[in-house]
């Protein structure tokens, strides 16, 4: 009898624990370039199944049509050719593989994340003179480094964005391969030391997001985890003033301090940050009396 209750509670709870993933943030995001992601997983999802689904039911059908108890089954040995069902079989999936590829084909072009954002949302276009916020990301160990340089500010594990406006991320790494990920905002972005990789994306609804390390960097790697807010213009400028009236200065020691490995680290906030500092971080020269990857780069001859 107890078995059979836990049973039952398990089949009641069963609905609840399937539709409690339909809010999932990748199937609900707030940032446009992570909506037509989750869009163009539905329509490569729609078109499988398209083939899937009558497979399974013919699958069905054909076992119970079939099973021994079925006298009346019609049992044909010897037939081993229809054209009708060859077309089917052969047409239907090379015509979704065409579907498929082109559709991939356009949209990795469209949401390649090094390419500028022509539009906002759906239904509201890019204006001509509006300038993406830069964001210079860093990921260290462990943690994530976010440099404001139209600011001239920077803060560890919290970076916030104005609602529609476009957002460039540059992103490298301190020391090892890492992975820049804000699910409600857009795809997963490598970030990889001595290179720089890129995003542009925009939000579009006001809201604290969760960002993360989606790339397994060692032993803090579960600590990696920084807040983004998306505020409007004005809750903006609050924050922008919260940081201002932080103090201090991040510098090139202050940042070898803060390079060192930790751990579960909180929100830091430095007003000044060193104009250079990034891409001194980016050419690995950031430590006095070091040699900057660009100046090993000899220029190619004409």
């Amino acid at each position: 009898m107890r078995h059979d209750k836990i049973l039952k509670r398990l089949l009641g709870a069963a609905p609840a624990l399937l539709l409690g993933g339909c809010n999932a943030v990748l199937l609900n995001p707030s940032g446009d370039v992570a909506l037509q992601q989750r869009n163009l997983i539905y329509t490569a999802t729609g078109l499988m199944l398209i083939v899937i689904l009558p497979v399974i039911v013919a699958t069905i059908l054909f076992a119970w049509r079939y099973r021994a108890a079925n006298r009346k089954a019609r049992h044909d040995p010897d037939w081993d050719h229809s054209t009708r069902l060859e077309l089917v079989i052969w047409s239907v999936p090379l015509m979704i593989i065409i579907a498929l590829g082109s559709i991939t084909w356009v949209s990795t072009h469209l949401l390649d994340p090094y390419r500028p954002l022509s539009r906002i949302s759906a239904d509201k276009p890019l204006a001509a003179h509006v300038e993406p916020l830069t964001v210079e990301v860093v990921a260290l160990d462990w943690k994530w480094l976010f440099i404001y340089p139209e600011y001239g500010f920077a803060t560890v594990n919290e970076l916030a964005a104005p609602v529609d406006r476009p957002i460039r991320f540059k992103i490298t790494a301190s020391s090892v391969m890492n992975s820049f990920f804000i699910p409600a905002l857009a795809g997963q972005i490598y970030a990889m030391p001595g290179m720089q990789t890129m995003l542009h994306a925009v939000i579009n609804a006001p809201g604290d997001y969760e960002g993360m390390s989606a790339n397994y960097s060692g032993a803090g790697f579960s600590g990696m985890h920084f807040r983004f807010h998306g505020l409007d213009q004005a809750g903006f400028d609050q924050w922008v003033a919260r940081i201002r009236a932080a103090g201090g200065v991040l510098d090139r020691a202050a940042y070898l301090a803060l390079e060192r490995p930790s751990e579960n680290d909180p929100v830091r906030r430095w007003a000044a940050v060193d104009p250079d500092l990034y891409r001194l971080i980016l050419n690995r020269c950031v430590r006095p009396g070091s040699t900057c990857m660009s100046d090993l780069v000899q220029p190619m001859e004409k």
